[in-house]
């Protein structure tokens, strides 16, 4: 019946154990350990703050860009339940034209031809493969090694049932663990077989507070070449697993753990903890003094790091789904701290109390050292950021200079110039429209569902692409005018 003991219970879901094995006087030094420390200055709680019902006022003003798209092919269903089709990241073979994509359900297709052709049945091939209970979990990733060809390498990431094997990122054991990703190496003897034919490797293994920001993306940086120091590096964005929501806080916010984090790994190296990997040396805490920070963590501070990607002057960009407030961009700063969980955005957060509320940053907020985002809108926009790429192709000179992307749910289009962003400032976003066999649709209207789930991809040639799960339709574009 106390009540600040309820309280406690319904934010952590767990009762301190007794402590049973411990003695009396073990006990009693402990609290007098206790006593000896002072209590922290208590700075301005949220219950004394204000918060930010509108947080950014002004609305994203509409372009008169509307961009014609051209219908790729369409992926069958893999479910009789909506969406139909869970086809989540569209990429391209590393020395090619050929496109792939992946079903969260757990298959790889090529496009051959504009039909798709199932390259990897990941799903068969992984006994306690699961992609329940939806909410991003399932096939989540792929990336081609820049070397393919001569080596054979692919890399994917996957959710597994919770204790499926050993995990090498873990937490105490009072934690509850919903499931696990995954990180495999894939070789084949055959590249160059129109159907993926070999074995994996596990790299490493992840457990997850819930079934939510997994990792959704895995990629290796495009522009590097091989004598760069980034060639065959593997960059993956790890979410925060639920754990903020669930009231475990400390397991973002600390080098000393890979949640909420974008991490760069050599995947042919072996000086891992594990020994399946490698920690270039270039990374930010590699040669860190403290053995407890982890060298495989690249930047973090984030809830849900969806889609990494890199422009052609070389920023790094990552998307980062928010909470309840704010979706945003952000240029990867190498050991950077990019907010989450004590920042959404531009916007301080209180993780200890009601996640669902924004506030203005403190007064000392420079000694945080948070890096903000170069773009974000607010909740009156749309409810999750669709990360999407730069447009390099020649096709389309009209997009030259934008990085074009989205919002999942609702399909609404944006776009910032590239020439614009400067970090620690925020870009202005601009919204745009699609027309498709000549008239202005939205996407709604064409992927006949109100949930539109927009994806974007990108060719070898740097032409992009959008697609949505509903109906499993992936669409190019091909030119672009200026409508009223």
């Amino acid at each position: 019946g106390d009540q600040r003991a309820q309280k406690l219970f319904d934010q952590y879901h767990t009762i301190m154990p007794g402590f049973a094995h411990l003695p009396d006087h073990d006990i009693e030094g402990i609290i007098a350990f206790l006593h000896t420390q002072k209590a922290a200055p208590l700075n301005k709680t949220s219950s004394e703050l204000k918060n930010l019902s509108n947080p950014i006022p002004d609305k994203i003003t509409q372009d008169n860009l509307v961009i014609e798209l051209k219908l790729v092919c369409q992926i069958a269903p893999s479910s009789d339940q909506m969406p139909r089709t869970r086809i989540a990241k569209l990429d391209h073979h590393p020395s090619g034209q050929q496109l792939f994509v992946v079903d969260l359900r757990g298959q790889l297709f090529s496009i051959d031809d504009t039909k798709p052709h199932l390259y990897l049945d990941l799903a068969r091939q992984q006994p306690n493969f699961i992609h329940q209970p939806g909410l991003a979990t399932g096939f989540g990733s792929f990336a081609f090694h820049p070397e393919f060809d001569q080596n054979g390498l692919l890399y994917t990431t996957h959710t597994e049932v919770a204790g499926s094997a050993q995990a090498d990122f873990t937490y105490a054991d009072s934690i509850p663990v919903t499931l696990q990703w995954v990180l495999s190496e894939w070789k084949t003897s055959q590249p160059e077989s129109p159907t993926f034919k070999g074995e994996p490797r596990e790299l490493m293994r992840i457990n997850m507070v819930t079934g939510v920001h997994g990792i959704q993306e895995i990629t290796f940086n495009p522009l590097a070449n091989p004598e760069d120091q980034d060639y065959g590096l593997l960059y993956i964005g790890v979410g925060d697993g639920g754990s903020v929501v669930s009231g475990y806080t400390h397991l973002t916010q600390n080098r000393e753990r890979i949640w909420g984090s974008i991490l760069r790994i050599d995947p042919r190296g072996n000086d891992s903890v594990n020994g399946k990997y490698g920690i270039p040396k270039s990374n930010p805490w590699s040669n860190s003094s403290d053995k407890k920070v982890l060298g495989e963590v690249y930047a973090f501070g984030f809830r849900n790091p969806h889609r990494i990607s890199w422009s052609q002057t070389g920023l790094m960009l990552a998307s980062s789904i928010g909470q309840k407030n704010i979706e945003a961009l952000y240029q990867i700063q190498p050991g950077g701290n990019h907010g989450w969980p004590i920042r959404e955005g531009t916007f301080m957060l209180n993780p200890a109390d009601d996640l669902n509320k924004v506030y203005p940053l403190p007064a000392d907020d420079q000694l945080y050292e948070i890096v903000y985002p170069i773009a974000q809108y607010d909740h009156d926009e749309g409810t999750a950021i669709s990360g999407g790429y730069e447009y390099t192709g020649t096709d389309i000179p009209e997009l030259t200079g934008k990085y074009l992307f989205g919002d999942i749910p609702s399909g609404r289009l944006f776009y910032i110039n590239l020439s614009e962003v400067q970090l620690g400032q925020q870009a202005k976003i601009k919204e745009w429209r699609v027309s498709f066999e000549g008239r202005v649709i939205s996407l709604e209207d064409l992927c006949k569902n109100k949930r539109v789930d927009l994806r974007f991809g990108r060719d070898a040639l740097g032409e992009l692409y959008l697609f949505t799960k509903p109906d499993g339709k992936i669409y190019r574009f091909v030119s672009a005018a200026r409508q009223s």
